[in-house]
């Protein structure tokens, strides 16, 4: 008899605990979070510049280098590259996040990783961090193979597959009740424009923590490139952001994913292998400063939105990239080099929302898409070169402007308006119900 009530006092303690903490967490969803190393073949080319620094003299016929063809190989890490992800679920909706140390992705890419991922990561959203001395050989274009990606290569495609995988793996394993929290700053002054134009500071961060204030991940997103590290490094590298992102996740111990903002003409305003530590340590404690200062916000819903727009065929102005006596007229076509048609997926967790451009949004064009979004919600991000590559998107004034930026504006002169009207469109749609409040931080 002692033992039966002895059972059942504990059966009690337990469903009072549970209900407890249910009861304490009803503005809760679920969230896991995992990271990978991104560990790619030793010798795998880097990807993202076209300098004759990283090209090889000839291109690799008689396979002297088992994982480059156009671009010289790789000599080692500088420092380690990963794979991040984030689950979010909430009432049915679910929402896998990665975000991973590669200067881009494409269509596919995409298919590639949707197969292995499989039908329940819900709704999928890839965002690289741009770095320029990341790994290249995963893209499926043979022209921007021979000219900043090198030659497709199965085994550095399937390694990148892997990590992310097993990014998405783990933070699947880790799901549970989570809360929210987000900021808004201003970064550290650490880049210029390319355009001599206003840049935007803002760093915005989604924090995720347990009921118990214990870390799952945070999302940071920022305007910079990965560029301090110029076409002569070749170690491999996830260069500032990379280093910002390391350095958040030694203090809070949870993945630290970062979002590009809109970085079209945005540069970091130092460059050299000197001056990234310093930089990177900077920005991240920048991040840091925003996850201690996030306000929490009740998961009142988690909704998304998808959205695709035809493009005009890409052509190359050769106005614009070698200056203005050439003739407008003069264009060269890109074929398939670049898709026919953007994606574009908007995401609202409660009262805050992000929209993915697959491309780099020049800074005006996103502060536009951000103004618009926040007709609806209170805070909004941009989370640019996202799910596919489409190259820069300028304002059409901009367009007429022979710089390298508009160089690499490789659709008509308003296509980078189009784009961010329809993006803001599709935040408009997610919900026309009134703003929740937001929960005091606990």
């Amino acid at each position: 008899m002692r033992g039966a009530r002895a059972a059942a006092l504990v059966l009690l303690v337990l469903v009072v605990s549970v209900g407890a903490a249910h009861a304490a967490c009803d503005d809760c969803l679920t969230a896991g979070a995992g990271r990978a190393a991104l560990a790619v073949p030793p010798g795998t080319s880097l990807g993202g510049y076209g300098a004759f620094a990283r090209r090889l003299l000839f291109p690799d016929v008689f396979g002297l280098y088992p994982h480059a063809f156009w671009l010289k190989p790789s000599l080692g890490e500088r420092d380690a590259l990963a794979a991040r992800a984030l689950v979010l679920e909430h009432d049915g909706t679910r929402v896998t996040w990665l975000s991973l140390d590669l200067v881009a992705v494409d269509q596919s890419f995409m298919r590639t990783l949707g197969t292995r991922l499989g039908g329940g990561v819900g709704t999928l959203l890839v965002s690289a961090s741009h770095t320029h001395s990341g790994p290249g050989g995963y893209i499926d274009s043979v022209m921007a193979g021979m000219l900043v990606m090198d030659r497709r290569d199965p085994a550095v495609l399937e390694s990148i597959v892997a990590a992310a995988e097993s990014a998405v793996r783990r933070a699947e394993a880790t799901r549970a009740p989570a809360r929210i929290a987000t900021a808004s700053i201003d970064g550290p002054a650490i880049t210029v424009s390319r355009l001599r134009r206003p840049l935007d500071p803002e760093l915005m961060v989604l924090g995720v923590r347990r009921p118990d204030g214990a870390p799952v991940a945070v999302v940071w997103n920022f305007a910079i490139h990965g560029t301090m590290l110029g076409p002569r490094n070749r170690a491999l590298s996830g260069d500032v952001i990379g280093v910002a992102s390391q350095h958040v996740e030694r203090e809070i111990g949870a993945p630290a994913l970062f979002v590009a903002g809109a970085l079209a003409d945005v540069s970091p305003a130092r460059h050299g292998a000197d001056a990234l530590e310093s930089v990177g340590t900077a920005l991240g404690s920048s991040v840091l400063a925003a996850w201690r200062a996030a306000a929490s916000m009740a998961a009142t819903s988690l909704t998304t939105r998808t959205a695709t727009l035809a493009l005009p065929a890409p052509r190359l102005s050769l106005r614009n990239c070698l200056g203005r006596f050439v003739p407008r007229a003069l264009t060269l076509p890109l074929g398939r080099m670049f898709p026919r048609e953007a994606t574009l997926t908007a995401v609202a967790l409660g009262d805050v929302a992000w929209i993915t451009v697959p491309g780099e949004l020049q800074t005006a064009l996103g502060q536009r898409l951000k103004a618009k979004g926040r007709e609806t919600f209170r805070q909004v991000f941009v989370a640019g070169v996202s799910n596919d590559y489409l190259g820069y998107l300028v304002t059409a004034t901009d367009y007429e402007r022979p710089s390298y930026v508009t160089c690499a504006s490789v659709y008509a002169r308003d296509t980078g308006e189009l784009v961010a009207d329809r993006a803001g469109e599709l935040l408009s749609e997610l919900r026309e119900r009134p703003r929740p409040p937001v929960a005091p931080t606990r």
